[in-house]
């Protein structure tokens, strides 16, 4: 069963996604997330914030097929993509460092949740993928997180490219992972150590330096919008339709 859920414990508030479909993400756990890390944040109980998703293979799928092959106006498929931009948003705007906990790949907006992070973990199983062009429409969205953490280099190659999974050493290399370990065990141990030393540091002294490494994104509330706009507009196409029936009949 599809969920979004917070759970606060120690200072650190987990929040955790998950949906049947490899964690792929439709609109309504969209909202839930965003909302769900803006209650995290605002919470003055939660001093650190961790982001993962359920099950153990795939972090992240990216857009729902289901819900993209269901938009039938541009005003619903911006409606959608705004989802995406909300939620990134809301990690931006969060006071609190967020830390990513990649157990497994990350395809598309997956890319932009772990871009948008303060810091992110993850294991040697986390192969990454920006597969929007081959749908018919480009990662306008999560681009600007992804540029920002990895820079326009590798978020060209991996737009141009969006049949290749590239290397979670890669990524690493490209400053997307902070760290990379072996199994989920030591995953774990690593993101909980980071938690729980952060937890007891000066929250007014994290919030202010959150805002230090995110300086020059105050316009991305426009920005994002634009984006999700023309994303949108292309989901319409009929390359986008072509492509999804093609993909959900393999």
């Amino acid at each position: 069963m599809n969920y979004v859920k917070l759970d606060i414990k120690d200072g650190i508030g987990t929040v955790e996604f998950f949906t049947e479909q490899s964690n792929s993400l439709p609109g309504e756990i969209l909202k839930k997330l965003a909302d769900t890390i803006t209650e995290a944040g605002n919470n003055p109980d939660v001093k650190v914030i961790v982001l993962k998703s359920g099950g153990n293979r795939t972090f992240c799928a990216g857009a729902s097929f289901d819900e993209l092959i269901a938009i039938d106006s541009p005003a619903k498929g911006k409606e959608f993509f705004m989802g995406f931009a909300n939620v990134i948003n809301a990690m931006r705007k969060a006071p609190k460092f967020i830390i990513g906990r990649l157990q497994g790949k990350a395809v598309g907006g997956g890319i932009g949740l772990a871009a948008s992070v303060d810091y992110c973990f993850a294991t040697k199983h986390t192969a990454i993928k920006l597969s929007e062009l081959a749908l018919g429409i480009g990662p306008f969205v999560v681009g600007p997180a992804i540029e920002r953490k990895m820079g326009l280099s590798a978020m060209s190659q991996m737009g141009i490219n969006p049949d290749e999974f590239y290397d979670p050493k890669w990524a690493h290399q490209k400053g997307l992972f902070g760290k990379l370990y072996d199994d989920v065990a030591s995953l774990d141990k690593a993101v909980n150590e980071l938690a729980n030393k952060l937890a007891a540091y000066n929250p007014d002294a994290m919030a202010e330096l959150k805002k230090v490494f995110w300086e020059g994104t105050d316009h991305w509330d426009e920005l994002l919008a634009e984006r999700a706009e023309t994303s949108g507009r292309l989901v319409l196409s009929e390359f986008t339709r072509n492509f999804i029936q093609k993909f959900k009949k393999k």
